[in-house]
């Protein structure tokens, strides 16, 4: 950290006023904005390889030679594992379109726009974007080639089907593998592959696109990003919006090339998007069942539902063996379907099938004013710091419960806890293995399970719990994350988690 700061002084003259660390994703990179004294800010970046800085530094130059919508590089430290960059903002693409996600995919004339602008931009990147550019500065290998499919299929099988305990022919599903190799790289393409073209990549600048984290990016065929787009696990696009949007790109891919037929098209990026689909599977396998990280497990279910729709389309019958084991992965208990029946009451609310909340004689008839598909009751849990105040009730019900986490043994006191949050493995050690968070939670548990209880029989919609600490990072993380577990696998309702000031958002459904 004091290495990144220094570069900042180099590069500006004087050190940073502040500098606050923002949140990060799947990547081990940390990033942190520093602001001087008029309030103009830049990110900075902590790598741990040499190689990947490397790539992104070098791409992102080429990029704005070639007046791309990238951020600018400012400075790079001599051993290139550190470098400063423009700041794009807090918005990305993936914040913009929170209201049709999670509406399950009925996104907004307005989310709809931005999604065309942005996949309308892509065939600039990938095209304008190869032109002149030095292949051998990408990372971790300069093309997309037989070798790299294979290494991504081996890590879906590894990382993913063998966990799943499913029983398979190795040498046969090998041989398919290489099949899907062959047909995946029979064309060339000199495009720019992104690589890790998702919404969460693109950021929002005054409602226009501007792309950042390609550095894993190398030649090869332009179908690639397009299918990682559209087929994203969580963005739960609708079929027609996916044609639209499909429409829209083959549309612009025009100004910059000659394009094939639409039913070439078509058909080799169904072939890209099952290569896709196992790719992820293996990085949320990977991500999830080993290094434990939430967001990864929850993105699961959503990416085994593309699988099943997959396995309709003709694409994959040129592998038979490989269509046998994915549709019998499909058909694991693990990864059912949860379907919920939701007939119409005689006023014209929905319900479920069963009446599995009773409500109090007293009560009278429950009337929902909200209905999520899995209950009336959302409950909602933050985890804040006491010195930015105490998160505000959106749903005008009071705020609920607050919960004052400072009483407990504090990890952030200890330089290798001051890094990390209540979600990371070694906070968590540190605090179970102490105590005295899990005596408090014990009886957290016991006043919350009483009250989720009373507002289910009740037919309420809305209840809140808030957990504050020093800084809203290491106890408040925590017992917010184990509350909202606890009472999303006792109950089964939705529970909405915001880590506030870790920039964490995470639904339970």
């Amino acid at each position: 950290m004091e290495a990144l700061r220094k570069l900042y002084k180099q590069w500006k003259g004087e050190a940073p006023v502040q500098t606050e660390r923002l949140a990060g994703a799947g990547s081990n990179r940390e990033y942190y904005r520093m602001t001087d004294g008029e309030g103009q800010s830049v990110i900075g970046c902590i790598g741990t390889s040499r190689d990947e800085n490397h790539a992104f530094v070098c791409l992102t130059k080429h990029f704005t030679r070639r007046q791309l919508p990238v951020p600018q590089i400012l400075a790079v430290s001599n051993d290139e594992l550190r470098y400063l960059q423009t700041d794009l903002g807090d918005q990305s693409l993936f914040d913009a379109l929170r209201v049709g996600r999670e509406a399950g995919g009925r996104y907004t004339q307005q989310e709809r726009a931005l999604l065309v602008k942005t996949i309308r931009e892509l065939p600039n990147i990938q095209m304008r974007g190869a032109r002149g550019l030095d292949w051998s500065c990408c990372y971790p290998q300069p093309e997309f080639d037989q070798d790299s499919v294979l290494f991504d299929l081996n890590y879906f099988k590894y990382c993913f089907l063998k966990a799943t305990g499913l029983d398979f022919h190795e040498l046969k599903l090998e041989a398919n593998f290489r099949m899907l190799a062959k047909d995946l790289t029979a064309e060339t393409c000199d495009a720019f592959l992104y690589r890790d073209f998702q919404a969460r990549n693109v950021m929002l600048v005054d409602g226009e696109p501007r792309f950042i984290d390609y550095q894993g990016g190398r030649k090869g065929p332009f179908y690639y990003d397009l299918a990682s787009f559209l087929w994203q696990a969580s963005a739960k696009y609708p079929d027609k919006l996916r044609r639209d949007l499909i429409g829209e790109y083959y549309d612009s891919l025009k100004n910059y090339t000659e394009v094939p037929s639409e039913r070439h098209f078509k058909a080799r990026l169904d072939l890209f998007v099952l290569f896709r689909t196992l790719q992820v599977l293996g990085a949320y396998g990977f991500r999830g069942y080993f290094e434990r990280k939430r967001h990864f497990i929850d993105s699961i279910p959503p990416a085994m539902d593309n699988m099943r729709n997959l396995l309709k389309n003709s694409t994959v019958d040129a592998y038979p063996y490989l269509k046998e084991v994915l549709s019998n992965m499909c058909q694991l208990p693990q990864f059912a379907p949860q379907k919920v029946v939701m007939p119409k009451r005689a006023d014209g609310y929905k319900t479920t099938e069963s009446n599995v909340y009773k409500p109090h004689p007293q009560d009278g008839p429950a009337t929902f004013s909200k209905y999520d598909g899995t209950g009336p009751l959302v409950v909602r849990v933050f985890s804040f710091s006491y010195r930015k105040g105490i998160p505000e009730d959106e749903s005008g019900n009071g705020g609920g419960y607050v919960f004052d986490c400072r009483s407990t043994h504090n990890p952030g006191r200890y330089e290798p806890y001051k890094q990390l949050t209540g979600l990371d493995e070694p906070v968590i050690r540190f605090l179970e293995d102490d105590g005295e968070i899990t005596i408090f939670l014990q009886s957290v548990y016991r006043l919350a399970d009483a009250h989720v209880e009373r507002y289910l029989q009740r037919g309420f919609t809305s209840l809140m719990f808030s957990f504050g600490c020093t800084g809203g990072q290491h106890r408040s993380v925590y017992s917010a994350q184990h509350l909202a577990e606890h009472i999303h696998e006792k109950y089964g309702i939705e529970v909405r988690i915001c880590h506030r000031e870790q920039g964490i958002n995470q639904v339970l459904k």
